[in-house]
């Protein structure tokens, strides 16, 4: 059956809801979580006091209805929403294919649960709660707290690397692990540095930036510094790895579509008793010199059905970041590769 797309010829559908103070919570600043939906569903809300007039096609108020609710059960409980909490529940939502068959009242009643403070999914760590923002993010929470060896895969500001700092600090501060182990491949992003000054921490610390970023979200600075100090957080440059039994620890190597198949090899079998080992990557953005194969995309053809290792990859969808971010990797996804100027000198 074909789906009658002239919204304009239905009634709005209407939403109201029984506590007024949650109402600016839920609607936004100058009702910019509504205008965030209509954005992002391409239809229109238009709010009078409690109740909410929503006009589009009907899957999509469908949608919306569930998202609406879910959050509002969410203020109800007293926790909090923002921007990405209102993008991240329309991807779970649309991930559970809503349609216009009443389904939106089941969902929130209780058969569809958004991640919230309570939930399984999410990782408690001293500084904040990380809470995973679509369906891939969950799957990955899960891995992570199941698989000795697990790889998140894809774009920038998917979370894939956040997530795994923010399950390392959670284990070490419950004790499940004695030490947390940060190793990336020291390869530069189509720049040469030249020299960098400094004791081996100095010379690596500008590759690893983004890991610190996560760490100091999830403690305070001085338990950073202080760990980074004890030995607890350890940085250990990638060239540096061999020979080691990594046992107790958890275990990143983040940037990994830019190590060699000889590097990789060499990182995977540190793997020791108790360890907990992440792979993250992105294989549309390798740095590696002359074409050479990288060591990520040879793993993942190497160990494809391999029991205990778990791959999951995300996609635009997942981004977290600006939304921006996730139409530009769209608009980079589009181009034909022999499109690319050669560079001129």
């Amino acid at each position: 059956m074909v789906e009658n797309t002239d919204s304009s010829l239905l009634p709005p559908t209407v939403l109201s809801f029984d506590d007024n103070r949650l109402l600016p919570s839920l609607y936004g600043q100058h009702e910019e979580h509504l205008a965030r939906l209509e954005q992002l569903l391409q239809l229109s809300i238009v709010s009078r006091g409690n109740k909410l007039l929503i006009s589009g096609l009907p899957s999509n108020v469908e949608i919306v209805k569930v998202v609406l609710n879910l959050l509002y059960q969410r203020l109800k409980k007293g926790q909090n929403v923002d921007l990405a909490e209102i993008e991240g529940a329309v991807r779970m939502v649309k991930d559970k294919n809503v349609t216009s068959n009443g389904s939106a009242d089941n969902m929130a009643s209780g058969q569809l649960l958004l991640p919230d403070e309570s939930s399984e999914a999410v990782i408690k760590t001293i500084r904040r709660h990380v809470i995973p923002r679509s369906p891939n993010q969950v799957a990955y929470v899960k891995a992570l707290r199941q698989y000795p060896l697990v790889f998140g895969l894809g774009p920038a500001g998917t979370g894939k690397t956040y997530l795994a700092v923010a399950a390392a600090v959670s284990a070490l501060i419950n004790g499940k692990i004695d030490r947390i182990i940060l190793s990336r491949p020291a390869v530069e992003a189509g720049e040469r540095l030249g020299f960098l000054p400094g004791d081996l921490k100095e010379k690596v610390d500008p590759y690893l930036r983004p890991l610190y970023d996560a760490l100091y979200d999830m403690l305070p600075p001085e338990q950073v510094e202080r760990r980074l100090t004890t030995g607890d957080i350890e940085i250990a440059p990638l060239a540096f790895m061999r020979g080691r039994t990594l046992s107790n620890c958890f275990v990143i190597l983040d940037e990994a579509q830019n190590t060699t198949p000889v590097q990789m090899k060499m990182f995977l079998t540190r793997l020791g008793q108790n360890a907990q080992m992440v792979v993250t990557g992105d294989l549309s953005q390798i740095d590696l010199p002359g074409g050479a194969i990288s060591g990520l995309a040879d793993a993942l053809r190497i160990l494809r059905g391999v029991k205990d290792i778990q791959v999951i990859e995300f996609t635009k969808d997942d981004v977290v970041r600006h939304p921006l971010v996730a139409r530009i990797i769209e608009a980079y996804d589009r181009r034909n590769p022999n499109q690319i100027e050669p560079s001129r000198s």
